[in-house]
């Protein structure tokens, strides 16, 4: 068979281009090395409802678009950056309530204190006498997860009063909750309050309320769910629309969990077993299962998220003497430990651990723990290296 010039010098063109593409393509990050991506199984309309509420937390608010007159960022994203944690370098503040009795700093802005402006106005100051404490935003994924195990399921976790007498007495916190908030299925209420569940205190019932309150005190953007200007203190109509957050807490919903990596490996297997020997897991439970979800994929899943969603007194150095809601200025939500391993390409390439970033290593970390967490401290710090090293890979692993 005869080829022509052209042909034969156009399949060594060819050749050439895919070999060079082979050569200069981008390395491909592996599905457990990424935090952002939706939930498999989404249908069609899912899928699109998912990358309409992905481009809206992306989206950056300007003067034109509602933001302000005062706030903390421009974008949902600038706080969770890949839909990992943020850092120090995006923190924001919180003030106003020092115990269990309410906030009494709301007319000076409180709870959150907005320290950007627009031009023309003035950023807010902390009022004297407000206690405080800074915080970085959490990961956003596999919140869909958490967000539908059962009310029964927490509360047959919790041990308020240490029954059990490990020394471990988280309990879940019931609080009060807004009215433009839907029950989530088999919801349980006790005096009138319901089990919260996000935010480093669990002060938000569900990702609406979480969303919602984001939008308003971190961005000064109000909705249809909270009507007030945090500036002004008065009633505004929509500066976002129902259906974007609909649509960003739908995508929150459907963010998949993160994936942990190198699980088959001896010293991750030998340091899962030193998390478990030491009481780590009685508050980061390995294991959890939704209940009834009205998305299907997340319906009677069991999870690996490392945390019990409950509340847990972690001692004197960790009370900012600051609260929400009804919980204790020492108490803190079981942060889960998925995607611990990825929070540095979130956080610049260092580590910002616990509520506020103070922690610059997994080690600093574990020994912040007080309180309902002393007895595992004391017990990682009388390891040896060797274990101590099993312990860090394993938990960086997740």
């Amino acid at each position: 068979m005869k080829y022509s010039f052209q042909f034969i010098f156009g399949a060594f063109l060819t050749m050439m281009f895919t070999m060079g593409c082979e050569q200069t393509t981008p390395y491909a990050p592996a599905e457990n090395e990424l935090l952002d991506g939706p939930l498999e199984g989404l249908t069609i309309a899912q899928q699109i409802k998912f990358l309409s509420g992905d481009e809206a937390f992306g989206d950056v608010f300007t003067i034109e678009k509602g933001l302000g007159p005062v706030f903390v960022a421009n974008q949902c994203a600038s706080c969770h950056p890949g839909d990992g944690k943020g850092s120090p370098f995006v923190e924001f503040v919180r003030f106003g309530q020092p115990d269990t009795l309410g906030n009494q700093f709301l007319e000076f802005g409180a709870p959150q204190l907005q320290h950007k402006a627009i031009p023309g106005f003035e950023p807010e100051q902390l009022p004297e006498g407000a206690t405080t404490t800074k915080l970085i935003a959490p990961a956003v994924t596999g919140l869909g997860f958490l967000n539908f195990v059962s009310d029964q399921d927490l509360i047959n976790l919790s041990d308020p009063n240490d029954i059990d007498g490990d020394g471990i007495s988280g309990r879940p916190h019931w609080n009060n909750i807004p009215d433009y908030v839907t029950l989530r299925p088999n919801t349980i209420s006790q005096n009138g309050k319901y089990i919260s569940r996000f935010g480093k205190k669990a002060a938000a019932y569900n990702l609406l309320h979480q969303t919602s309150g984001a939008y308003n005190q971190d961005m000064g953007i109000t909705s249809l769910f909270e009507t007030i200007d945090p500036y002004s203190g008065l009633e505004e109509d929509p500066e976002v629309s129902t259906q974007t957050v609909n649509d960003v807490v739908f995508y929150l919903n459907t963010l998949k969990a993160p994936l942990q990596r190198d699980e088959g490996a001896t010293s991750i297997i030998a340091g899962a077993q030193i998390f478990s020997e030491i009481k780590c897991a009685s508050c980061h439970i390995p294991s959890l299962q939704t209940g009834y979800s009205p998305i299907e994929v997340l319906s009677y899943k069991e999870f690996h998220p490392y945390t019990d969603l409950l509340l847990h007194d972690m001692g004197s150095e960790l009370d900012d003497q600051y609260t929400e809601g009804f919980a204790l200025t020492s108490e803190w939500r079981t942060p889960p430990l998925w995607g611990l391993g990825l929070s540095k390409d979130a956080q610049g390439g260092s580590y910002f651990l616990m509520h506020d970033g103070r922690a610059g290593s997994i080690e600093q970390a574990i020994s912040l723990h007080g309180g309902e967490g002393e007895a595992s401290k004391n017990s990682f710090a009388q390891l040896s290296e060797v274990e101590k090293q099993q312990l860090i890979e394993f938990l960086e692993s997740l």
